[in-house]
C-alpha cells in the first residue's frame, strides 16, 4: 500500500466533509476495488439473470447458470492461483517504492502477468478444454474471462501506488457496469458465449484504463519484467501464505459444493448457489471497515510505526524509542476499537434485518440462516485482516504464514463438519473458523508488538541472524 498514504493524508487534511469523503471512496477502491467488483458483478449478475436451480428442468436457462457458474469458478481460479505471484510483486513493489525507484515498475507489471498467465493455464486449460462438458466457443470465452479477471487482480497491487484516486475508482465502476450490461446485451444474440464476453469486455476496459495510466505515470524504458523472480526465494514464507489464504476464502465454497443440496449443471459444474450467493452478500459489510481499515493504517499507525523505526536507526535513547513502542500499541488499540465499533454496528444492523435484505436481493428465505452465519464470519475475518497486515508491517512473516494456514485448515476441518451435521449447520464453519483465528491472531499480535523492541533489535536483527 506504500505510495497511497500521501494521498490518503491529503485528502483528509482538507477542511470540509468532501476531503474526508474522498479520501474514504480512494481507501475503499484501493483496499476493496477488485474484491468488491467480484462481489458486485456477481449480485448484479444474479439479479440481472436469476438461477433456475433446478437441473432437471428441460424448460430451464441453463444458458444464465452457465455463465455465472463459469464466472464465479473464475474468481476463484484468478485469486487461488495468482495469489504468490501478487504477495511476491507487492513485496517488490513496497521495496521499490521505500528506495524511491519506481522506474521498473511498468516492466514488472507486463512480467507478473505473463508470470500469472503461464501459472494458471495449465488448470484452467484442462478444467475448460477437458474437465467441463461446454461448446468450443464457451471454453474458449471463458479461459479469456479468467484471463481478464487476473488482469484487474494484478493491476489492483500497482494501482496502490497510484495518487490519481478518481482514475482508478472511475475505472471500476464504468467497468463494473459495462460488464454486467454488456453480458446481458450479447446474451440473447450469442447466448452464453457472449454473456462471458460482453462481461470480459467491461473487465478489459478496466484493465486497459489502468495499465494506461500506469504507464502515465510510470513512464520509463521497459527493462528487466522478471526482476521480482529473486522475490520468491528470499520471501518464499509470502508466496505460500498468500496461497493458504486465498484458499482459505474459498475453501468454504468449494466443500458445500458437495452438500446433498448442490447444483449439478448439464456442463458438469457443480455449484449451490443458495450458500454462494448469501456468503457473498455477507462480505459486502465489511467494504466500510476495510476502508475505514486502510485510512486509519496508512495515515494513523503508519506515521508512527515510520517514527519508531527511525528513531532506531537515529540511535535515539532507549527510552524514546520505549515510547514511540507505546504509541504504536496505543495506534493498534485504537484503530481495533474503532473496527469492532464499525463492523459490530453494521454486522448488529445486518443479522437484525437479515429477512429484509434478503427479500431485497430476491433471495430465499432460508438463506437467512447462511447470511447472518456469514455476515458474523465476515466480522471476525476483517479483524483478522488487520491483524495480519500489522503484523505484515513489522516483517513476521513466518508467523503470518503459519495464521493463514491454520485460517485454511480450521475453515476446511469446521465446513465439513457444518456440513455433515446437515442444513441448520450450514455456514458455521466459515464463522466458527474465523472466530477461531481472530483469537489466535490477536493472541500473537499483541505478545508481538509486547516483546517489539527485543523483535527490532534481536530476531529481527538481519546482521544477528546472519
Amino acid at each position: 500500500m506504500a505510495g497511497i498514504g500521501f494521498v490518503l493524508q491529503k485528502l483528509a487534511n482538507k477542511d470540509d466533509l468532501l476531503g474526508v469523503f474522498r479520501a474514504y471512496t480512494h481507501a475503499t477502491m484501493a483496499s476493496t476495488g477488485p474484491w468488491l467488483f467480484t462481489v458486485l458483478a456477481l449480485i448484479g449478475i444474479t439479479q440481472i439473470f436469476g438461477y433456475s436451480g433446478d437441473p432437471t428442468d428441460l424448460n430451464a436457462d441453463f444458458g444464465s447458470d452457465n455463465f455465472r457458474s463459469i464466472v464465479i469458478y473464475n474468481f476463484a481460479f484468478s485469486l487461488v492461483l495468482s495469489a504468490p505471484v501478487f504477495m511476491i510483486v507487492t513485496r517488490y513493489l513496497a521495496d521499490e517504492i521505500h528506495k524511491h525507484d519506481v522506474t521498473n515498475t511498468p516492466s514488472v507489471m507486463l512480467g507478473s502477468l505473463v508470470l500469472l498467465y503461464l501459472v494458471q493455464l495449465p488448470f484452467v486449460g484442462w478444467f475448460y478444454l477437458y474437465y467441463v462438458d461446454l461448446p468450443l466457443d464457451v471454453r474458449i470465452s471463458a479461459i479469456i474471462n479468467v484471463f481478464m479477471i487476473t488482469s484487474v487482480w494484478a493491476l489492483g497491487v500497482f494501482m496502490t501506488a497510484l495518487k490519481d484516486y478518481n482514475a482508478v475508482s472511475w475505472s471500476f465502476a464504468i467497468g463494473m457496469i459495462i460488464a454486467a450490461l454488456s453480458a446481458q446485451f450479447l446474451k440473447e444474440p450469442f447466448g452464453e458465449a457472449g454473456m462471458l464476453n460482453g462481461f470480459s469486455f467491461g473487465l478489459g476496459l478496466t484493465v486497459f484504463a489502468l495499465v494506461s495510466k500506469i504507464f502515465a505515470e510510470y513512464s520509463y524504458r521497459l527493462d528487466r519484467p522478471f526482476a521480482m523472480m529473486g522475490y520468491f526465494r528470499q520471501y518464499w514464507e509470502l508466496a505460500v501464505g498468500g496461497i493458504f489464504y486465498n484458499a482459505a476464502i474459498w475453501i468454504d465454497k468449494w466443500i458445500m459444493w458437495f452438500a446433498p443440496e448442490r447444483v449439478k449443471m448439464p456442463s458438469g459444474i457443480i455449484m449451490y448457489p443458495d450458500y454462494d450467493s448469501a456468503t457473498f452478500l455477507a462480505y459486502l459489510t465489511i467494504v466500510p471497515s476495510l476502508a475505514a481499515f486502510m485510512f486509519i493504517v496508512e495515515t494513523n499507525f503508519f506515521s508512527r510505526y515510520q517514527k519508531y523505526y527511525e528513531d532506531i536507526l537515529g540511535h535515539m535513547p532507549l527510552k524514546k524509542i520505549r515510547e514511540n513502542k507505546q504509541k504504536i500499541i496505543d495506534s493498534v488499540l485504537y484503530s481495533s476499537r474503532n473496527f469492532i465499533l464499525i463492523q459490530g454496528v453494521i454486522c448488529f444492523l445486518a443479522i437484525l434485518l437479515a429477512a429484509q435484505i434478503i427479500e431485497l436481493f430476491d433471495m430465499v428465505y432460508t438463506q437467512i440462516g447462511m447470511f447472518r452465519l456469514g455476515t458474523l464470519g465476515a466480522f471476525f475475518h476483517v479483524l483478522v485482516l488487520f491483524e495480519l497486515i500489522v503484523l505484515s508491517y513489522f516483517d513476521s512473516r513466518r508467523i503470518v504464514m503459519w495464521i493463514q494456514i491454520f485460517f485454511f485448515v480450521a475453515n476446511t476441518l469446521l465446513t465439513l463438519w457444518s456440513m455433515n451435521k446437515g442444513f441448520p449447520y450450514y455456514g458455521y464453519g466459515y464463522f466458527l473458523s474465523a472466530l477461531l483465528t481472530f483469537f489466535v491472531a490477536s493472541f500473537v499480535l499483541f505478545t508481538h508488538t509486547r516483546k517489539l523492541t527485543y523483535h527490532s533489535f534481536i530476531s529481527n536483527n538481519n546482521a544477528i541472524k546472519g
